[in-house]
């Protein structure tokens, strides 16, 4: 074996480690990663070719934790690792994103990188490692690649700007960033923050690429000590200069000119598809199939320019907007009777019917992961059908796209969650995309924030959410930061950036770039820019609602919290769970209970009133204190020579004495009282034992000395 190692300081005397050579030989390139007892291993494997046809990277990107790295056995029936958690998709999309605008343009092979949790340290985050790792093991692989990149996570913890934090240190974060990038650029950013400024996010986007130039100076290292740094040679696409040029010459001013007649999404598709046919007909009738396929490639090429042009010459965008301009929009709250909040959001052709449904502590979400593992009590489902664009797609659940898109709108509202008590509902939030031509993660942000506004949860401050685009020239240095953006300036363009906040700062972003060399000044720009637009989008939802309902629907699931003493949690809960079962069976409400700081936390959830007041008085009843000098109307338990013992409380009895029992003294109990009945008691002591001396003659007139007492 020729075990190569490489190692790099954080900064703060913590060290990663990078090996190659030892496993995964067979694979085109393999590393494998370590910080503290966390290693992840990291393969590559490309086909030499490309598939005929193929105009695009056929690249898959998989993250995987391995159970046995967290000393864990999977759950279910199977035992074995299955399908990747959401958790391992959203780290799988993280390092995609970062790796894929970095590989030639013309690369066209099968490529699959497979990133294992081998090892965990139970502080040590895997995640921000997992770009590095896939990136090392490209370095030591003879895969074209413009790299190397990395990625690192950036937090402020304590005022401070950290890399690649500890988990336990995480939790007072008041940001946290994952930023990917190469020597020279940022290429990809995802996170979250409490609400802050835009120059503090620049400030720590700065702090990140600091590291990551660490980190990609080692792999070039690396790349050198394996004998890597010359790649192979491929040639995965074939070209027709004479085509081309026939193909821009025919259609280049005719798609310039639909381009800048403002048609509406349908209307415009429609007309470039016209010119492209008009242009394949006048093609000779032996034209082979490999003509008319780069016909439709220089023809997308043709689009690409021409929009751009458009754009950057006369500042027209594609729907006759200025730059800065937002889609009109419009809203509506309650418009589902029977969900417990709902919203209609609608920007310019882009739709989201959002609902939210209130649970209790029952319908938490169980996280079974190998690394993170516990219960989650705020839920955000994002669904996007075919027949949003118009298409005909078979609904086969949430891919990757709709996981990604669904924790983006998911960090942006669970920031301004109520917390505590303030809180006691599972929440779940499901995004239906109706239509869409531009960002439907961010009309998913604001009409669940309508939609949560409408169920009666009262939000900290309302979020809403932009998609900023950017169009760039390199060899004129002009450019264009477009807000709200269309689909197809998406896809024809080279950023796609989307801020959420408050009117306080913001609360999470996500930033895909597809060029080299975006400045911090157009970085900086595009913020501000972005933040105008937010603002505007959030003075639109506040004209629909602006502030929480006072209350929930009537047809609402209630909860109630209390708070016991330890001590009465198991007096509740009663032998083999017997007193709790039976007050949900007689009251009709779900009740849960569990041990926080020393105290019992007691959920009583259910769809009416009456089952509330009902378990709350059985509750308060078991878990009251006696207070000394209270009247109770206890009932006699049961009957002795000395004196009657008398519950005032389920479970909790009282002597009553037959010196208690009435002025005139007694010389037995015969006759006086019988089991069952009903009398008023004071309860006098409670001794150190917690035996209690009640009395009922107190409650009773004193006679006259001169007159005979009454029993």
């Amino acid at each position: 074996m020729n075990v190569i190692k490489k190692s790099f300081d954080l900064g703060d005397g913590r060290t990663i480690e990078i090996e190659t050579g030892k496993l995964a030989k067979q694979a085109d390139g393999s590393v494998v990663v370590k910080m503290g007892d966390t290693m992840l291993l990291a393969t590559v494997v490309s086909t030499v070719g490309a598939k005929p046809g193929t105009d695009f990277l056929p690249l898959s990107v998989d993250y995987q934790e391995k159970y046995a790295a967290t000393g864990r056995i999977p759950g279910g029936f199977l035992r074995r690792e299955a399908r990747l958690s959401d958790y391992e998709v959203l780290i799988s999309r993280l390092v995609d994103r970062a790796l894929r605008p970095m590989f030639p343009e013309d690369y066209h092979a099968d490529t699959q990188v497979m990133i294992s949790l081998i090892s965990a340290d139970k502080n040590v985050m895997p995640d921000c490692l997992a770009g590095l790792a896939a990136s090392a093991a490209l370095a030591v692989s003879d895969i074209p690649f413009n790299g190397p990149i990395s990625e690192v996570r950036v937090a402020k913890i304590d005022g401070k700007l950290v890399i690649n934090p500890y988990l336990s240190d995480l939790e007072r974060a008041t940001m946290e960033f994952m930023v990917a990038g190469s020597a020279r650029d940022i290429v990809m950013v995802e996170g979250e923050a409490d609400e802050i400024q835009e120059e503090e996010m620049v400030q720590a986007l700065k702090f990140a690429h600091d590291a990551i130039k660490v980190q990609c100076a080692i792999q070039e290292e690396l790349t050198i000590a394996v004998g890597k740094t010359q790649k192979r040679e491929y040639n995965h696409e074939e070209h027709d200069e004479v085509l081309k040029e026939q193909v821009y010459t025919a259609t280049y001013d005719k798609v310039y000119l639909i381009a800048k007649s403002g048609l509406g999404k349908d209307e415009r598709s429609a007309s470039f598809k016209s010119i492209l046919e008009e242009f394949v007909a006048t093609l000779p009738e032996d034209a082979t199939d490999l003509t008319k396929y780069l016909a439709k490639v220089y023809f997308h090429d043709v689009q690409y320019d021409a929009v751009r042009n458009l754009l950057l010459n006369e500042g027209i965008r594609l729907d006759g907007r200025e730059t800065t301009q937002i889609r009109p929009i419009w809203s509506e709250v309650n418009y589902l009777p029977a969900a417990h909040g709902s919203a209609v959001f609608t920007r310019g052709e882009t739709q989201a019917l959002t609902s939210v449904t209130l649970g209790s502590k029952s319908d938490e979400q169980m996280i079974d992961g190998a690394f993170i593992n516990g219960y989650q009590k705020f839920i955000l489902h994002y669904n996007f059908p075919g027949f949003s664009t118009g298409e005909v797609r078979p609904n086969r659940g949430a891919g990757r796209r709709e996981i990604g898109h669904g924790n983006l709108a998911l960090r942006s509202l669970k920031k301004v969650l109520p917390e505590g008590t303030d809180n006691p509902y599972t929440i779940r939030v499901v995004s239906d995309i109706l239509e869409s031509n531009g960002s439907s993660s961010m009309a998913t942000v604001c009409a669940g924030t309508l939609a949560l506004l409408d169920a009666g949860i009262k939000l900290k401050s309302p979020v809403s959410g932009i998609a900023m685009g950017l169009i760039t020239d390199e060899k004129t240095g002009k450019y264009a930061i477009l807000s709200d953006i269309l689909g197809d300036e998406d896809h024809l363009g080279d950023m796609d950036f989307k801020v959420t906040g408050t009117k306080n700062g913001i609360v999470a972003c996500q930033m895909d770039l597809k060029i080299n060399g975006l400045s911090y000044e157009v970085l900086v720009k595009a913020l501000n820019q972005a933040k105008e637009g937010r603002l505007h989008i959030l003075n639109e939802m506040n004209k629909t609602i602006s502030a929480p309902n006072e209350d929930l629907k009537p047809h609402a699931p209630r909860i109630v919290t209390l708070t016991i003493e330890k001590e009465f949690i198991g007096a509740v809960i009663g032998p083999g769970g017997k007193i709790i079962q039976e007050m949900q069976r007689e009251t009709g409400a779900t009740i849960s209970i569990e041990e926080v700081d020393n105290k019992g936390v007691v959920e009583i959830f259910a769809d009416n009133k009456a089952a509330i007041d009902a378990a709350v008085g059985r509750i308060n009843a078991i878990a009251a204190k006696p207070e000394i000098g209270a009247i109770y109307n206890g009932k006699v338990k049961s009957i002795m020579p000395f004196g009657a013992f008398v519950e005032i409380m389920p479970g909790k009895d009282g002597l009553l004495h037959i010196s208690e029992i009435a002025w005139a003294r007694l010389e037995t109990m015969d006759g006086v009282l019988k089991e069952g009945d009903k009398i008023d008691v004071k309860l006098l002591d409670i001794d150190k034992q917690g035996k209690m001396k009640l009395s009922r003659k107190v409650l009773l007139p004193k006679p006259e000395k001169n007159e005979a007492p009454k029993a």
